[in-house]
């Protein structure tokens, strides 16, 4: 899939951004929210044009409208806010008299450093404690399946919390650190299965269960609240 063009569309008087992409997998027109971005993500068949597609958005301006309107608020990077760090909440404090980095204390997330730069260094951080919180975990399952692992990424998706390549290539969110353990447990082993089965077929599953005997909470938990876990930031 490529963003094939940025669009804008009014609904109401007001321009809401479209992100046209192509998929040669796609077999019909449809729309989605882009949780990270808040914009709607319009997705086009290889053969369909964009004006059809761009029809297609004006004929669901409804939908597109009651979509956003329930998007949770954003919450950006700023002193105060409370992170909820494996469920459980740390409030975000400024240090600036320190040069101690970013740190955890006491239920606490302190960001030494210049008021301006906390947003950046403190996601920065996240990304880091993702990191070091999902590898290891990941190598882990892995070895339990017997399946070598190409490389393991840290990104930010909208649309997914993770991915296995055909080559081996793991890739999650690091907002996976803002979820309960059992559920981000629960991603890991998803994408580890992959490893044996890329399909969601009747084995994939067995694995899926036999490395995680939650995942019916877990599924439940992220189609409930996963959407929440991108207003941060």
């Amino acid at each position: 899939m490529s963003v094939q063009a940025s669009e804008r569309i009014l609904i109401d008087g007001a321009a809401v951004a479209l992100d046209v992409r192509v998929n040669r997998r796609a077999r019909r027109i449809s729309l989605r929210v882009d949780n990270g971005g808040g914009g709607i993500v319009l997705t086009l068949p290889h053969d369909r044009a964009r004006a059809e597609g761009l029809r297609f958005a004006a004929e669901k301006a409804d939908w597109i409208r009651t979509s956003l309107a329930a998007l949770p608020e954003r919450v950006p990077f700023a002193p105060g806010i409370v992170l909820p760090l494996l469920d459980r909440p740390h409030r975000v404090t400024h240090r600036p008299d320190c040069r101690a980095g970013v740190w955890t204390e006491a239920g606490e997330i302190h960001v030494s450093g210049r008021l301006e730069h906390l947003p950046r260094r403190l996601g920065d951080w996240l990304r880091a404690e993702a990191r070091r919180t999902i590898v290891p975990r990941a190598h882990a399952a892995a070895r339990r399946l017997d399946r070598p692992v190409a490389r393991i990424s840290i990104r930010d998706t909208s649309s997914r919390w993770g991915s296995c390549s055909p080559a081996g290539v793991l890739s999650f969110s690091w907002r996976l650190l803002l979820a309960p353990e059992p559920v981000l447990d629960y991603v890991v082993a998803h994408e580890a299965a992959h490893l044996v089965e890329m399909n969601h077929g009747r084995r994939f599953w067995r694995l899926v269960d036999e490395a995680c005997a939650g995942r019916a909470d877990a599924e439940h938990w992220l189609r409930r609240h996963g959407p929440a876990l991108h207003r941060y930031g």
